[in-house]
């Protein structure tokens, strides 16, 4: 029999399956009745935070790490959008985080809760990057969504590419916005 915090552990874990069912609820604004989960946006966001990091000579494993648990709390709260947040005050990611892991090992209670206080404080270089491959994430989402149909995703796009504060993201998003989402097939058939 596990003892408590491995069990703790183990429904942390489970916890964090939700975010597969959780939707990126923004995107229904452009007709987009089934888009993307948290999940699948958080596994791109974790893909383009170690490139980035690599481009600007930071530390990939944190800010991957960082990018993994960026929006976790949303197992508890949802996917609030932008526009939601004017009426809903819901507590604060660090907060929720904290209740998410209390009951974990030691050592997981403190390296989640790390990554994400970091990330929210926005301070260091490593969550300045994790910030913008969040950013650039909504971004390139944005545009494969424009290219299946959703014209109303020009907002997300110019929201996102003003967010951005480091040149390798500025420059991957001028890339993205540049060329069509299949490009990296058309870039391996030649």
């Amino acid at each position: 029999m596990a003892d408590d915090t491995t069990q703790g552990t183990a429904s942390f874990i489970s916890e964090m399956g939700v975010l597969k069912r959780v939707a990126r609820t923004g995107w229904w604004f452009t007709g987009n009745k089934q888009p993307e989960s948290v999940a699948e946006h958080s596994f791109r966001v974790g893909v383009i935070g170690s490139v980035l990091a690599m481009m600007e000579g930071v530390e990939p494993a944190r800010v991957a790490l960082m990018c993994l648990f960026h929006d976790s709390q949303e197992t508890r709260v949802g996917d609030i959008p932008h526009i939601g947040r004017k009426y809903i005050k819901a507590a604060p990611n660090g907060e929720v985080t904290a209740d998410q892991v209390a009951n974990a090992h030691p050592a997981v209670r403190s390296g989640v809760q790390s990554a994400v206080d970091e990330y929210e404080a926005g301070e260091t270089p490593e969550a300045i990057v994790a910030r913008d491959a969040d950013k650039l994430e909504c971004l390139v989402q944005a545009v494969e969504y424009r290219e299946q149909g959703y014209s109303l995703t020009q907002n997300w796009i110019d929201t996102s590419l003003a967010s951005l504060k480091t040149p390798s993201a500025k420059a991957l998003a001028d890339a993205a916005l540049s060329m069509d989402s299949l490009q990296w097939q058309k870039n391996f058939l030649h």
